[in-house]
């Protein structure tokens, strides 16, 4: 295997582990319950092969200097309805009602500025 090849496939392990944290994470804080709707899941629910629960990132990746991959700026939601309700901010920049980040972050008890410290701790 050539030097790019090994150095790509460690980026990208790297990158995976990085997101499966945190998921694990925002889940075990939420205690795999959807802070939209309330529904409870189980821990298998969070299998991503399965689709029923992720880890939203309130404030979008790409405005965060290393990504967001903070508990701090996730929140556990359910795939379907409620990720797409959440995920309607960053596609329009118009939150439904009590859904704006900043109502996220007051659910998961953190804010903005909190979510932006910890990721540029997190390098």
């Amino acid at each position: 295997m050539s030097c790019l090849k090994r150095y790509t496939a460690e980026v990208s392990a790297q990158k995976k582990r990085r997101r499966q944290r945190f998921r694990n994470q925002v889940f075990a804080r939420d205690r795999h319950r959807c802070q939209v709707c309330g529904r409870q899941w189980s821990a298998t629910d969070a299998l991503p092969a399965l689709g029923r629960m992720d880890a939203h990132h309130i404030t979008d990746r790409s405005r965060m200097p290393n990504g967001g991959y903070v508990p701090e700026n996730g929140i556990t939601v359910c795939q379907r309805p409620c990720h797409h309700l959440v995920e309607r901010y960053h596609q329009t920049g118009t939150a439904e009602p009590g859904l704006h980040p900043d109502d996220l972050y007051t659910k998961i008890n953190s804010s903005h500025t909190a979510a932006l410290a910890a990721d540029q701790r997190n390098t």
